[in-house]
């Protein structure tokens, strides 16, 4: 891993002929794209095409075989990662550029709305606890959950649970924030006020890659689309070219399955 000079021309994340299998089958066959800052990413793709491995290789959960990944001054140069502790220490740092939402909230049960939020901040980042709780309490107010900072998680709903969890990544003042399938663990009457929070993020200028089965999503956030099929990715360009006007087979046979013909 080097430190290279930030820009503000440079895009925040790079990444460059990113390879994975998993055992003897391949998952990535370099994968290449950049994210400019400020601008939203959307990765679709069929079940098994490479994007979910994409994303969680960008916060070192995965470690790709070969490739590079910079996100600011921050690259790591995987078919180079050092082996042991040494290694650990450079995901380490590849980790703290991003905040990762998951699937399901994962919450400490244990403890409050307010509690799950600090918890990064204070004991991950050693931050003091009064400045936390302030940034915590205006997290809070941004997706809509001022009134709940004293609550436990089983209290809340999915979604409410979910918005928990989108602050308690915007709590670590991370450079890129990363969502995988944000609202698939959710019924369908509570996806809308996680995309609704999602929408704002974008709308304030975060710098966001999201993995998403939701199409319609991806057309309203999405400033670049990346279609990813068999660990390549087959089409990229905006969401009214990918999503509405896409030039690939493979894309187009996607769609039509996701969304119905016409």
């Amino acid at each position: 891993m080097t430190d290279t000079t930030e820009h503000p021309a440079a895009p925040r994340i790079e990444v460059r002929g990113l390879e994975k299998a998993f055992g003897d089958t391949p998952v990535l066959r370099g994968v290449d794209f950049e994210t400019p800052r400020g601008t939203s990413t959307v990765l679709l793709g069929p079940s098994g095409s490479g994007k979910t491995t994409v994303l969680r290789s960008l916060n070192a959960l995965e470690t790709p075989d070969s490739g590079i990944i910079r996100i600011d001054d921050v690259e790591v140069d995987f078919a180079r990662l050092p082996a042991g502790r040494a290694g650990r220490r450079e995901g380490v740092r590849l980790r703290a550029q991003s905040g990762m939402v998951f699937q399901s909230h994962n919450l400490f049960p244990h403890r409050t709305v307010l509690g799950n939020v600090i918890e990064g901040p204070v004991i991950a980042q050693g931050r003091p606890r009064e400045e936390a709780v302030a940034d915590a309490k205006a997290l809070l107010d941004q997706v809509g959950l001022a009134d709940r900072a004293d609550a436990y998680p089983a209290q809340l709903s999915g979604g409410q649970q979910q918005r928990v969890g989108i602050a308690r990544a915007l709590a670590l003042k991370p450079r890129v924030v990363l969502f995988d399938e944000p609202t698939s663990a959710l019924d369908p009457e509570l996806v809308g006020e996680v995309l609704a929070v999602i929408k704002d993020l974008a709308a304030t200028g975060w710098t966001m890659v999201v993995v998403t089965h939701e199409i319609r999503f991806a057309e309203q956030v999405a400033d670049q689309v990346l279609f990813l099929d068999g660990g390549v990715i087959v089409e990229r360009g905006s969401s009214a070219q990918v999503i509405g006007d896409p030039r690939e087979e493979r894309t187009r046979r996607f769609l039509t399955r996701v969304l119905g013909p016409g």
